[in-house]
């Protein structure tokens, strides 16, 4: 596979804010994200996407994205996928670092026997995900199978 280039512009607005763009996504203003220094942080503001956010992000949508493709590929039979996902940040010899991704995602299926395959295509895609892959974070995995 060659080489491939995402781009992202940033462009600082005001305080600690700014507004993220990717000249390959963006139609209009409007699908830009305004992005800030979160709270926790001094002159952090609530309410506004941060860097933390957005790398917590990068791992749970990778998850998705590589569940989908695998659970294609496994043709395995679902109805709803989601994910609840938190990055924990801490301050370790002087320097703040995402430590720890934690992945609670929820698959649904319709029968019991694809319950073994679900899990397999989770974990599988976990371990293939390319932004799991790329970061040195601790990453765990809390999978929950429903049967519905």
């Amino acid at each position: 596979m060659e080489p491939h280039f995402y781009n992202v512009d940033i462009i600082w607005n005001e305080d600690r804010k700014g507004v993220l763009c990717s000249p390959e996504l963006n139609v209009d203003k409007d699908s830009c994200i305004e992005v800030a220094t979160p709270p926790e942080f001094p002159k952090g503001i609530p309410g506004i996407w941060s860097p933390e956010h957005l790398f917590t992000a990068a791992v749970s949508s990778c998850l998705m994205t590589t569940f989908l493709s695998i659970a294609e590929n496994s043709k395995l039979n679902f109805t709803s996928f989601s994910c609840n996902t938190k990055g924990k940040l801490e301050q370790i010899e002087g320097k703040f670092l995402m430590t720890e991704i934690i992945l609670e995602p929820t698959v649904t299926i319709t029968d019991e026997k694809d319950r073994e395959r679900a899990e397999r295509v989770l974990f599988k895609s976990e371990s293939a995900c390319l932004i799991s892959n790329s970061i040195k974070s601790k990453i765990i995995m809390l999978p929950t199978i429903i049967l519905n």
